[in-house]
């Protein structure tokens, strides 16, 4: 048997398979595919303090080796999320993680210190890399000053597993990986969509609504490799790989290069059992080659 556990921070993981906020749903739309308490984790679509419509249609468009998404962070607020999505999702035995948005810093601290009191929820993921909304969202990701400003706002007042989604959007990431270290997070997770954009030649317009939207899917992935790479080398905390992995093959190229878990994304719009395809793949590729635990593969390129 191979051990599969990884820990981020405190908070063990049975394993280093988690869905992406996002892509995901609350986890109950993939109970019909999947057991999902079979996951290490997964991370719940991205919550914001008031009900969100996002932005207008149309918001998703499909590009070579990928997708473009400017759904703008539609939900319907923490109070709805946690009257009646909160009461469905503590029944999974795994780790249940809250992605949370705000336009202010206010807003941050608002839903972190909600979710703080959710006995059932382990962990949040500090979203300051969303790049499809008009407030917040980017601007906290890609200003070193407003990302500490929020990290540390957040940290203040959330007493459990805090991780902070990156922005790919940058200059130099390793930087902002930094600041969340400093400030009190126990992991990172990148990377986010990178920012793209389409035309349709037939319309003469922007595919989108808003014109420029989140790039996922594999085309993203030889970018987020980078960034997982530089990170890793650069941070003590646990570094979480996000970004075009679309089987077990790019899961493990993650681990490899120092992530300690991955996120699945855009693969389970075109497979919904994807996530537990790619841990069965890991498990089976750390027997065939002879290790027992996962911790003996994660950035060992590096060593």
């Amino acid at each position: 048997m191979v051990n599969l556990g990884v820990s981020i921070g405190n908070l063990k993981f049975k394993n280093p398979v988690i869905t992406a906020s996002g892509t995901f749903g609350y986890g109950s739309e993939f109970d019909d595919f999947i057991d999902v308490s079979r996951l290490g984790g997964i991370i719940l679509k991205g919550t914001t303090m008031e009900p969100r419509e996002g932005n207008s249609y149309p918001r998703m468009a499909e590009t070579p080796s990928g997708m473009l998404n400017a759904v703008g962070l539609q939900n319907k607020g923490i109070d709805y999320f946690e009257k009646n999505i909160y009461p469905v999702i503590s029944g999974y035995n795994t780790n249940v993680v809250v992605n949370i948005n705000g336009s202010y810093v206010e807003d941050y601290i608002a839903l972190a210190e909600r979710v703080n009191k959710m006995e059932k929820i382990p962990a949040i993921e500090l979203n300051i890399s969303c790049p499809n909304v008009k407030m917040g969202g980017m601007a906290f990701g890609t200003d070193p000053d407003s990302a500490r400003e929020v990290i540390k706002a957040a940290r203040a007042v959330y007493t459990k597993v805090l991780i902070v989604k990156l922005s790919p959007n940058v200059t130099n990431i390793v930087d902002f990986a930094r600041i969340a270290e400093e400030e009190g997070a126990d992991s990172v997770s990148l990377i986010n969509t990178l920012l793209g954009m389409a035309v349709d030649i037939k319309a003469m317009k922007p595919s989108l609504s808003t014109i420029t939207g989140g790039l996922s899917g594999p085309a993203v992935k030889p970018v987020a490799l980078r960034m997982v790479w530089q990170v890793a080398k650069a941070v003590k905390i646990p570094v979480i790989g996000i970004g075009g992995i679309m089987s077990a093959k790019d899961a493990i190229e993650f681990l490899l290069a120092g992530a300690s878990a991955i996120q699945v994304g855009t693969a389970s719009f075109i497979d919904p059992r994807i996530s537990i395809t790619i841990l069965e793949g890991i498990s089976k590729y750390l027997a065939d080659k002879g290790f027992s635990d996962i911790k003996e593969i994660i950035g060992l390129i590096n060593r």
